[in-house]
């Protein structure tokens, strides 16, 4: 066998690496500055954790970490390639660790230093950042940030931070154990060596994992051959059969109706990140537990994306009149379809669902309203109670008022389904929808067989034009007959109304005279018939002023300068709360909740390892709480925004506060 020469590739355990004598590393000048925010460090601790609480012999992959040697570095030193931010997490977490024990803990404090600072220089770390922001990390990691650092502002401070909030000296064995757990692999390049080609080769060659595939993975890493032999052919291949296509969207889906979240949009691994929260540990016991209640739902969903293999016709006849708006209340959809197949509900209770989805769906849109960001706050109401439910779809779904008054100006959405079951057609396949007053008339088109259009003033035209997509102008025709009116004038479309066998289009036939007058009574006419068909479900207001949930708030993506603010304002218990960003929110919530719910917030903060402290026990922004309790507002606007949703949702208030973007924050929340 010929050895490979310039490349030696290494699997190792990535404590002993960082603690042998010989590593030392540097980051070369070219590399990005460090990015890892709180999330991805609250991910690595979670890891750690779960790969702790393993049998002996378990393991963590933290992939590869690329270095060489090379003139860039000092003698004996590793120049850093690809691998930079995660080793530089894992020193901030070390650190943190390290500073928890050294008075309760001498021997691991010993070993950890051994990890962190180079045997020939204890006054330097292992690893030493781009020079411009080495100093910053080395106080860090070797505690000698002074009193001017207080409000510095850096990631190095910010995950430092965090990990020294989570990490209690009692669990320390447990965090060293999965600490020394973790494995990868190290990819040493001699001196001849292309590095750019081996590190591109490493991370842009072949198309990225997808969602579902990197799902599939994670249920069969670490099972035997026979084991993943078993959930493939009896679990993971019917959901595929049931999926098809559409497997994405179906794990989304099911993650949104099972956690009531919104997930991240498509950039990223949001759909992945999320079930790894929601399944962190899947032996084989509790894998086939989940894998068939995957595979029950999955069945459901080719029941969502076929109606027709629905068991019930009217059911069947509900679920495709939902498809006409897209696929975005499916997560309630399965919800509701499981509980009436399993009994939990009955027939009446399931269709009054899809009916009031529709109903929804329907108004928002003719109302002028978003449907973004719905479905996971419904899951949410369902979750509690069918009554809940109800007045979740009252409070989003518009009045008869507004949407009467939409009615007379808007175009219809999906003309042909309104109309459909407007005039209860029944079959949209031999039919149609028809323009009384054509959208584009010719010269000659006439509404009362005297005045042609030609004569009609600019005014007339233009309100002619306005209304000719509107309820009043709209009807279902045959297709034969539709063929007979194309360019016609009212006068002579009226025969041919007259032979059509839908009554609401017959009856055109008894008019006059078509024109704005006419469009406007009929709209009146067919808007109570709407209203009829698609009901409000509840009483409850309207919100009005597009106010979302803060179980459904995001992150910012980030601002252009001199465009701070997030939101207008927050609506909390029915306060009016001036509130421009997240920060400030965190604040006021956790002062708000420390008067009011304390214990809430006391048992909250100590199952997160924080925000709430005895002490300020390491330099940053702190607040005081009173009574010997401080909040640390150091963190990341991600951790903050977590913070407040878990808090108000411990409490039991998270029903109760809206918040209302601002016009820039509205834009960057997508």
């Amino acid at each position: 066998m010929v050895s490979a020469t310039n490349v030696d590739a290494t699997a190792v355990s990535t404590i002993a690496w960082l603690s042998a004598p010989e590593t030392s590393i540097v980051v070369p000048v070219y590399q990005r500055q460090y990015r890892w925010d709180i999330g991805a460090c609250e991910q690595l601790l979670g890891d750690i954790r779960a790969v702790a609480d393993l049998d002996e012999g378990h393991t963590h992959f933290l992939a590869s970490i690329l270095s060489s040697r090379g003139s860039e570095a000092d003698a004996g030193e590793l120049v850093l390639i690809d691998g930079q931010q995660r080793i530089t997490t894992l020193m901030l977490l070390i650190a943190a660790l390290q500073h928890t024990v050294r008075a309760t803990d001498p021997a691991l404090a010993t070993d950890l230093q051994r990890v962190l600072v180079r045997e020939s220089d204890p006054q330097r770390t292992r690893l030493r950042p781009h020079r411009a922001w080495a100093d910053v990390f080395e106080s860090v990691v070797l505690e000698r940030r002074s009193p001017a650092d207080a409000d510095r502002v850096s990631r190095f401070d910010d995950n430092y931070a965090f990990f020294r909030s989570q990490i209690r000296a009692d669990e320390a064995p447990r965090i060293w154990r999965g600490l020394r757990r973790l494995e990868h692999v190290a990819i040493a390049l001699g001196a001849d060596a292309n590095a750019q080609q081996i590190f591109e080769s490493l991370n842009s060659t072949g198309e990225p994992l997808r969602d579902h595939e990197l799902i599939h993975n994670y249920m069969l890493m670490g099972l035997s051959h026979a084991e993943q032999t078993t959930i493939e052919e009896s679990f993971w291949v019917p959901i595929e059969q049931n999926t098809g296509e559409s497997i994405a969207d179906f794990w989304r889906h099911y993650l949104v109706m099972r956690t009531g979240r919104e997930l991240a949009g498509a950039a990223g691994r949001g759909v992945y990140e999320a079930f790894r929260h929601e399944f962190p540990l899947l032996d084989p016991t509790s894998l086939h537990a989940h894998a068939a209640e995957w595979r029950r739902y999955s069945e459901i969903y080719r029941v969502l994306l076929e109606p027709a293999h629905a068991p019930d016709e009217e059911v069947s006849r509900q679920l495709g009149y939902v498809n006409t708006f897209g696929r975005g209340m499916y997560p309630l959809v399965l919800r509701a379809y499981h509980d009436w197949v399993h009994g939990a509900a009955d027939r009446a209770s399931l269709v009054g669902i899809l009916e009031s989805i529709q109903s929804l769906l329907l108004r928002r849109t003719v109302s002028g309203l978003k449907n973004e960001r719905l479905v996971a706050r419904l899951c949410r109401a369902r979750s509690e109670s069918v009554e809940e439910l109800a007045r979740a779809f009252g409070r989003i779904t518009p009045s008869d008022e507004r949407v009467r008054a939409a009615l007379k100006y808007v175009d219809v959405p999906h003309a042909g389904y309104v109309l459909n079951r407007i005039t209860g057609a029944g079959s949209l396949a031999d039919l149609g929808v028809e323009h009384v007053f054509p959208l584009a008339p010719a010269d000659g088109w006439s509404g009362d067989g005297a005045r042609a259009w030609a004569d009609y003033s600019d005014d007339e035209q233009n309100s002619h034009r306005a209304l000719a997509q509107t309820l009043g102008n709209l009807a279902l025709l045959e297709d034969p007959l539709a063929e007979r009116v194309i360019d016609r004038s009212f006068p002579d479309k009226r025969a041919v109304y007259a032979k059509s066998e839908i009554d609401s289009t017959a009856r055109l036939a008894d008019l006059e005279a078509w024109g704005t007058a006419a469009i406007a009574a009929r709209t009146a006419q067919l808007t109570e018939a709407f209203l009829s068909i698609w009901r409000r479900p509840s009483d409850v207001l309207i919100d009005d002023d597009d106010l979302t949930p803060i179980l459904d708030a995001k992150q910012r993506r980030g601002f252009p300068p001199g465009w701070q603010r997030e939101w207008s304002y927050v609506e909390y218990r029915g306060e009016h709360w001036v509130v421009p960003d997240v920060k400030y929110l965190f604040n006021r919530v956790f002062k708000r909740l420390w008067a009011d719910s304390r214990a809430d917030v006391v048992a909250f903060s100590e199952r997160r390892g924080g925000p709430v402290y005895d002490t300020m026990a390491w330099n940053g922004q702190w607040d005081a709480l009173g009574e010997g309790a401080f909040l640390y507002m150091g963190w990341d606007s991600r951790y903050m925004l977590t913070a407040v949703q878990g808090l108000l949702e411990e409490s039991g208030l998270a029903s109760e506060v809206f918040v209302k973007y601002s016009y820039i924050g509205n834009a960057m929340r997508d």
